[in-house]
C-alpha cells in the first residue's frame, strides 16, 4: 500500500546509495519533495532522467528523482537525510552545512556513532537518530536492490518526544509501515553495532551472511565479538536494544546458551533476504574499496583505550578486514579460522 504525504517542503537525501536510494523513490512516490545528492555522477544522471529503479522481492518501481552532484547542488533545506557511508560523514558534512537552512536539522540513516560527529559540527539540538536494518544494495548506476524489510527506529538524542520526530517518524512509515519511536536511539544505534561487528566477521568469508553466522566452528568468534561491544556499550552508560534477532543482554552476559538461541534467529532472519552478504563483502568483493571498518569497529577500540578495556576480538577483526583491503589476504572461511584463534 502506498501512503501519501503530500508535502511541498523538500527534503535533501545526502547519498543515494542503498539506504539513502530507498528512502528517496518511497518519499518521492509517497508525494514528498526529494531531492538527492550523489557522488557518482552516472547514478545522479540515471535518476534524474529514467529515474531510480527499485528492484527485489520486497517491491519493483521506478521513481524519478531530482538529482545533483554535490557540486551542481544548489539551495537551502529544512530537513537533510545522512545516508553515506560512515568513513564519508565529515567530508560530507563539511559539504552539506551550506545547503542547511538556520532552522534545518540532520537525520543520520547511517551505520555506527555518527549522531555524535554531527552534534559535535551542528549542535545537538539540530541532530536526529535514526536506525535503519532493511537490506538493500546499489547495483548500479540508477539501480537498488531492496532485499528485505527489517526494523527502523528514530529518536531524538535526548530521548524526548519532538514534532519533528513524529513527522519524521510518519514519513519512514511510508517506506518502513513498522517503523518506531523511541526514547533510546543510543540503544538501537548500540545494539547494530553489535550486530554488525558479527556481520564484519561474516565479510571475512565468501560466504552468505547467513551460512558464515550459521558456522558452529566459529561460534566463538560471533560470541567474543557481540560480548565486547555489548560489555562496551554498558560502560558507557547504554542499554542496547535488541531486534531481528540480536538479542543484547545474552551477549553481555555471555550466556552462552542465550547467544546461541541470538546467532540461529540472525541466520534465520538472513535466510529470507534477497541481500544474502553484507554491504561490507560488497565493498571488498566487488567495488573492491576501503570499508567501514575504521567508522565503526575502529571508534569500539577508542572507546576501549579510554575506559582501559581489553578487546581482542574487535582489534583482530580490523587487522583482518584491513589486510583483505590491503590485498594482503583474500576473503575465506580460512580468515575466520584466524579470527577464532585470536579469540581464543
Amino acid at each position: 500500500m502506498v501512503v501519501s504525504v503530500v508535502d511541498d517542503d523538500p527534503i535533501l537525501i545526502w547519498g543515494a546509495g542503498a539506504i539513502g536510494g530507498i528512502l528517496g523513490a518511497y518519499f518521492a512516490r509517497a508525494g514528498q519533495a526529494v531531492h538527492m545528492v550523489d557522488v557518482v555522477e552516472d547514478h545522479v544522471e540515471a535518476m534524474r532522467d529514467e529515474g531510480l529503479q527499485i528492484q527485489g522481492p520486497v517491491e519493483e518501481f521506478r521513481q524519478r528523482l531530482a538529482s545533483d552532484t554535490p557540486a551542481s547542488l544548489r539551495g537551502q533545506f529544512r530537513r537533510v537525510i545522512l545516508a553515506v557511508k560512515a568513513h564519508h560523514t565529515e567530508e560530507a558534512l563539511e559539504a552539506l552545512v551550506d545547503h542547511l537552512s538556520d532552522d534545518g536539522f540532520v537525520v543520520s540513516a547511517q551505520n555506527g556513532l555518527n549522531e555524535r560527529r554531527i552534534a559535535e559540527r551542528i549542535g545537538s539540538e539540530r541532530t536526529l537518530g535514526c536506525f535503519v536494518n532493511f537490506g538493500a544494495d546499489w547495483l548500479s548506476p540508477g539501480r537498488i536492490l531492496y532485499g528485505n524489510r527489517a526494523a527502523v527506529a528514530l529518536g531524538e538524542l535526548d530521548g524526548a518526544c519532538t514534532q519533528r520526530l513524529c513527522d519524521m517518524h510518519a514519513l519512514f512509515q511510508t517506506v518502513e509501515p513498522n517503523a518506531v519511536t523511541t526514547d533510546n536511539i543510543w540503544g538501537y544505534l548500540w545494539g547494530k553495532l553489535g550486530y554488525g561487528a558479527l556481520l564484519f566477521a561474516t565479510a571475512l568469508t565468501p560466504e552468505s551472511m547467513a551460512d558464515a553466522m550459521d558456522s558452529q566452528v566459529h561460534r566463538g568468534v560471533y560470541a567474543k565479538l557481540g560480548t565486547e561491544v555489548m560489555q562496551l556499550a554498558a560502560v558507557e552508560g547504554i542499554e542496547p536494544l535488541g531486534f531481528n534477532g540480536f538479542d543484547p543482554k545474552a551477549f553481555a552476559t555471555g550466556d552462552q546458551a542465550g547467544i546461541a538461541q541470538s546467532l540461529k534467529a540472525m541466520v534465520e532472519h538472513n535466510r529470507q533476504t534477497a541481500k544474502t552478504h553484507s554491504g561490507i563483502y560488497r565493498d571488498l568483493a566487488v567495488r573492491k574499496r576501503k570499508t567501514e571498518v575504521d567508522a565503526q569497529m575502529g571508534i569500539m577500540l577508542e572507546i576501549a583505550r579510554r575506559h582501559g578495556r581489553a578487546t581482542p576480538a574487535l582489534a583482530a577483526l580490523c587487522d583482518l578486514i584491513h589486510d583483505i583491503e590491503n590485498n594482503q589476504r583474500e576473503q575465506s572461511m580460512g580468515v575466520l579460522d584466524v579470527m577464532l584463534q585470536r579469540c581464543a
